[in-house]
């Protein structure tokens, strides 16, 4: 079976026993519920959602390395991709969290069950920036291209520009900086809810970007490396359908993406995608209710076996 760079064949997801939306992560992630919810009720329904996301992605020869938290002060921790990724040639970077109890989330045994079952070089963590007071979170700030090797990110309080050059300089991208707003001005809190890159198609907000240089900057690089655009509108960004993830099954490659996405693409953008991958609609609407979607629940794992 060919390799896809952009597209993992394994995951780490995180199964959440007291999850509820973060009340710390609410003033800046538009994207979270305004309406009242029965804590209980979603506490139960994202343990659930988190197990059968799991079950379906291993049905397709997904590779799934599953943690339970237990913990009541960790609610974003379903989110795993925010504070730690892997990276071919043995690479792990460790991220610099906005919200103080996100902070919470990165675990030790999740690296060390990556040194011991991967070829794992080295850990560069970057969590000590937290004390300055500037934050990269992980693949929700930054989507990565990891064929053509750029990062593009959304300039946000969760995004700044210094990490994010460190970064690329030790794990060889390209920085592409950019700023993104809905239409009220508000900056779009996390990158990966806005674009999804594939092998060979783009799912991206591009109409949010307001530097209109830029976004054709943007678009160019896409079109150049041959990748199919899919625009989405803003209503589409708000249902999450940015927020997407390729994957390599055991029939091919696949989108992992939630049923509020799905719903919302219209025909004509499924059959586009559907040249290129199998669509594996997922419902994880109460973890929706944080302000995140499928994306951001599975950290892929690029690294070699042992």
């Amino acid at each position: 079976m060919p390799l896809f760079p952009q597209a993992p064949s394994t995951v780490v997801m995180i199964r959440p026993h007291h999850f509820c939306p973060n009340k710390e992560t609410k003033r800046d992630n538009s994207f979270q519920a305004n309406t009242p919810f029965d804590k209980q009720q979603i506490k139960v329904q994202a343990y659930q959602q988190v197990s059968r996301v799991a079950e379906i992605l291993e049905a397709e020869g997904i590779t799934v390395h599953i943690f339970e938290d237990e913990s009541t002060d960790t609610p974003d921790s379903v989110f795993p991709n925010n504070w730690f990724s892997t990276h071919t040639g043995g690479h792990i970077a460790i991220y610099p969290m906005f919200a103080k109890n996100r902070r919470k989330e990165r675990r030790s045994d999740i690296i060390e069950m990556l040194k011991n079952r991967y070829r794992v070089q080295d850990v560069i963590d970057y969590s000590g920036l937290e004390y300055d007071g500037i934050f990269l979170e992980g693949t929700g700030a930054m989507v990565l291209d990891h064929i053509e090797r750029i990062a593009y990110a959304a300039r946000s309080k969760r995004t700044d520009s210094h990490v994010l050059e460190r970064f690329c300089s030790h794990f060889n991208y390209e920085p592409m900086l950019f700023d993104a707003q809905d239409k009220s001005g508000t900056a779009v809190y996390h990158t990966n809810v806005l674009m999804c890159i594939g092998t060979d198609f783009v799912l991206a907000g591009f109409d949010m970007m307001p530097d209109i240089k830029r976004r054709t900057e943007i678009i160019h690089r896409f079109e150049s490396a041959g990748k199919r655009l899919i625009y989405l509108t803003e209503q589409q960004i708000n249902a999450f359908c940015g927020n997407a993830l390729e994957l390599q099954g055991n029939s091919g490659r696949l989108l992992a993406l939630s049923i509020t996405a799905f719903k919302a693409l219209t025909d004509e953008q499924i059959q586009i995608l559907e040249q290129s991958v199998r669509l594996i609609p997922l419902d994880v609407s109460a973890i929706e209710l944080a302000g995140g979607s499928v994306r951001c629940m599975l950290a892929g794992v690029h690294l070699s076996r042992r």
